[in-house]
């Protein structure tokens, strides 16, 4: 087998795609004795740049409340370009919708942190993600009405 048969892959460059703060409530919501609700909601996508370069992106969206208020909005896009080649099907939708996000979501989760540190709120750690599971489940969903239909 030669190498160009052979599955190729490597990270060309991680970055960020888009960043927003807002803290509509400030320093108002400095003031208060309540407890927060923080509501964290991630999401993952991929695009074929070209016939070798992929690029994935997490979004982290991360939203705390006191009460009505809204205390903070922050949003991360975090990119990856993804050099492939000689993987398709199930082995690159894996790669892109799991392995690829397993590798950015540590940056993710750092921009976020460091946006909402930076607008005077105490660190949000958000809990480490098993993009695994997030990719069987997606695609177990996906079987699903295509068996409903048969």
């Amino acid at each position: 087998m030669s190498e160009a048969q052979q599955p190729q892959f490597a990270l060309q460059r991680i970055y960020l795609r888009d960043v927003s703060f807002e803290a509509p409530n400030s320093p108002e919501v400095f003031m208060g004795s309540e407890k927060p609700h923080v509501d964290v909601k991630l999401d993952t996508s991929n695009r074929k740049v070209n016939d070798e370069l992929y690029e994935v992106t997490v979004k982290i969206t991360a939203q705390v409340t006191f009460g009505e208020k809204t205390a903070f909005l922050a949003e991360v896009q975090q990119s990856g370009a993804f050099r492939v080649v000689g993987i398709e099907g199930e082995g690159l939708e894996h790669t892109l919708g799991a392995f690829c996000p397993n590798i950015l979501f540590p940056y993710a989760r750092e921009a976020v942190d460091n946006l909402v540190v930076k607008g005077g709120f105490p660190p949000l750690m958000i809990a480490p993600v098993n993009f695994e599971a997030i990719f069987a489940e997606r695609k177990q969903r996906q079987a699903q009405p295509a068996q409903q239909t048969q």
